[in-house]
């Protein structure tokens, strides 16, 4: 079994995102290479870049770390809704054929500012079925000829994308990455994502999830391959134990000051996954060895709202017990984002199998 150790960047327009560094042209083609270069040099295979109106254009701004790069993976969010499925399979199989098979693909169907680029509000019930019907299209689209598809939501008629994806072994197209904790999204993610991935939830809460989308496959009749399950959370790193835990207070410490991050978007905070990790500071301020639940209480979102917090051998520890359960795809990142793609990789990757 093989392990994937991704990393995050933020193309943000507003700098400090999460408490990180300001620095002068902060989402600058040259600061961004920086990142995606000190991801490769240590030991990372790539890194998420998130999505949503109001940010930098994520496909514009991974094709450019990738011209710049020579192993950097992006693993780049996307929205049905922001793109027409045969316009993105087009666009995604040429990048993927212009860097040899480097591209992954993050499928984001939570809500957005939707109207801001002319799409339709629509409930989660409609949003997660034309969800199902992009990747069914952009699928079909990377795999065979004449594509001929005609659903509620999108269609395509005689249809063949070129160039081709990069087909190596067993990969015949960029891989699908999925989240989302509603029922809607999970019979999605159970019948047609390729990775599945969870937020910072104990260990019991990613066991159950396992366990139910692994049945919900088999009784809804997946036809691919097995659904694979990835983590996304932050990572705070340090020398010691000691030290890593006295770090971890005082930035919640300013947060709860309100210099920190903060959750205001009500749409975000209604969501079914971001409320799950919200109701974790219930159970405790730390759960199972190290994750703390304390920085949801003060606006810790996302990924943010929860965080493995430790020496690396502590946070090397918890990781390998998600890989017990089935975990084999991980997406990192604390701030200041380049230091850490440093520190982690120099002091965390190492104690991970790979």
């Amino acid at each position: 079994m093989s392990y994937e150790y991704l990393w995050y960047i933020p193309n943000q327009v507003q700098p400090g995102h999460r408490g990180d560094d300001v620095v002068e042209n902060h989402n600058g083609l040259e600061t961004l290479t920086s990142h995606a270069r000190a991801l490769e040099e240590h030991g990372w295979g790539g890194a998420l870049i998130g999505t949503g109106w109001g940010r930098p254009d994520t496909f514009t701004v991974a094709t450019a770390l990738a011209a710049r790069t020579m192993t950097f993976r992006p693993l780049i969010a996307i929205r049905p809704g922001y793109w027409h499925p045969a316009n993105f399979a087009s666009a995604a199989a040429t990048l993927d054929h212009l860097t040899r098979g480097r591209v992954l693909i993050n499928i984001v169907s939570g809500r957005d500012n939707l109207a801001a680029y002319g799409d339709s509000e629509g409930d989660q019930a409609h949003r997660y079925v034309r969800t199902r019907e992009f990747i069914q299209i952009v699928r079909k689209l990377w795999t065979e000829e004449n594509v001929t598809f005609h659903g509620e939501h999108f269609g395509v008629t005689d249809s063949t994308v070129v160039p081709r994806t990069v087909v190596r072994g067993d990969r015949r197209h960029p891989r699908l990455y999925f989240g989302g904790a509603s029922e809607a999204a999970e019979k999605v993610a159970a019948t047609e994502a390729d990775v599945q991935l969870f937020w910072g939830e104990p260990l019991d809460g990613v066991r159950e999830r396992i366990e139910r989308l692994k049945k919900l496959s088999a009784e809804l009749g997946r036809e691919h391959a097995p659904l694979e399950f990835g983590l996304r959370v932050t990572t705070l790193v340090r020398d010691t134990t000691e030290q890593a835990w006295a770090d971890a207070e005082a930035r919640v410490a300013e947060m709860a000051k309100g210099k920190g991050i903060s959750l205001r978007d009500p749409i975000r905070r209604a969501a079914v996954g971001q409320q799950r990790l919200l109701d974790l500071a219930a159970r405790g301020e730390v759960l199972d060895d190290n994750l703390y639940t304390t920085p949801g209480k003060f606006g810790g979102g996302g990924a943010g709202t929860t965080w493995l917090v430790g020496s690396a051998e502590d946070v090397a520890s918890s990781l390998r017990k998600y890989q017990a359960l089935g975990i084999t795809h991980f997406v990192l990142s604390d701030t200041p984002y380049l230091p850490e793609i440093k520190r982690q990789g120099g002091q965390l990757l190492p104690l991970l199998p790979k």
